[in-house]
């Protein structure tokens, strides 16, 4: 008798999960797959938090740690998904701050991080170098591609960001193997620079930068701008990170001194900070600054023309999180004319110490909003001015 009722409810348990698979396949096709499979497995936005007049909206979701985003010609939002080892298009066709159409551009890239748009092609940091892509039919997707660096030390700082200075030559930067520590590979810890598109003519531009991994050129002097994240295990506050502008042949200091007047305990000493070039400006410990953008739109008010935004990406080696979200530095041209400012918070809740996303990349749309990339809860922000 025992064994009967076992079987029974053997049975019971099988009708149920049969029943409850049938209704599943009657109901799918109208539930849409798309927005179930982000019900069940994608993380909710976080409420961003923005200056009065502002608005922050989610204009995409379920990515695969999306890293530094760029808008291209076409006016399509392009994005280093590097989770999933491709760049995606993300377009915004009915205009209505959220993006409807997602394409693949070029895949099986490794890692990628950074692209930057010049002379029609797109160029693509991965961790060994470079990738050129072009779209020549203008069909949507990159049918050509060639390595034009493949030889970069990896492991370590990986990320490899990829500009151009406004006489077309292409600076990469180069992060550390580590902490703090003498490298063997010279390329470690710079920003190499190459004649031009093609790669030719390396060298050191500047070194002694433990990982610039944000840059940008200033559009209106041509300088080179850069963030560099400095080192760990020296307590909540020490060294600061930094925001430079970079000077080619320029000494940083890294690893014997840091942020211009940080002695290194293990690789300085007395003397280690002379000569050391000062950042423009000190940033909080272990912000981790990553992205940065000059804001070139029209729509922001006036008082936001020509300053700087910069994504933090958040501390790890703090007892107290640090970062998470996105700051903005009054700019005079190329002068700080005030202090650093939150613009776009609230993915840390201070409260529990927890972080829901990770800011990384920072563009300015064609519509003049901020478009901001988060690659711990596979999202990108638009955060636009419709007034008051």
């Amino acid at each position: 008798m025992i064994r009967d009722n076992r079987w029974i409810r053997y049975a019971i348990v099988a009708s149920v999960a049969l029943c409850a698979l049938l209704g599943w396949l009657l109901v799918r096709p109208y539930l849409g797959q798309t927005n179930l499979e982000t019900i069940i497995s994608s993380p909710a936005p976080s409420t961003v938090n923005v200056p009065p007049g502002f608005h922050a909206e989610l204009f995409a979701s379920g990515l695969q740690g999306p890293r530094f985003i760029s808008f291209g010609p076409d006016g399509a939002l392009y994005v280093a998904e590097r989770g999933a080892n491709r760049i995606v298009v993300l377009v915004d066709s009915n205009r209505d701050g959220s993006a409807d159409q997602q394409t693949t551009f070029a895949e099986n890239l490794y890692r990628p991080h950074s692209l930057v748009y010049h002379q029609g092609d797109w160029f693509v940091g991965v961790p060994s170098g470079v990738v050129r892509l072009r779209d020549r039919d203008g069909d949507g997707l990159a049918e050509e591609r060639q390595v034009l660096i493949d030889d970069y030390p990896t492991g370590g700082h990986s990320t490899r960001t990829v500009e151009f200075l406004p006489d077309g030559r292409m600076l990469v930067s180069v992060g550390s193997s580590c902490n703090v520590c003498d490298e063997s590979d010279p390329r470690r810890a710079t920003v190499m620079i190459y004649d031009g598109p093609q790669a030719g003519g390396e060298r050191v531009f500047a070194r002694g930068l433990r990982n610039a991994v944000g840059l940008a050129v200033h559009p209106d002097t041509g300088e080179l701008w850069a963030t560099n994240n400095g080192r760990d295990m020296l307590g909540d506050d020490l060294p600061p990170d930094d925001l430079y502008i970079v000077r080619d042949g320029l000494d940083y200091g890294w690893p014997r001194c840091h942020s211009g007047t940080v002695e290194d305990p293990d690789f300085g000493g007395q003397g280690a900070c002379l000569d050391v070039p000062l950042p423009l400006v000190k940033i909080p410990a272990h912000s981790a600054p990553l992205g940065l953008v000059f804001y070139t739109g029209k729509s922001f008010p006036g008082e936001y023309h020509g300053d700087l935004f910069i994504a933090f990406h958040g501390s790890w080696n703090r007892s107290e999180p640090t970062g998470y979200k996105v700051v903005r530095l009054p700019l005079n041209g190329s002068k700080p004319r005030g202090e650093l400012q939150d613009f776009a918070t609230g993915w840390l809740n201070k409260a529990t110490g927890q972080a829901s996303g990770r800011p990384v990349g920072l563009a300015v749309g064609p519509d003049g909003a901020l478009y901001v990339s988060d690659d711990k809860a596979g999202m990108i922000y638009r955060i636009s001015y419709p007034g008051s």
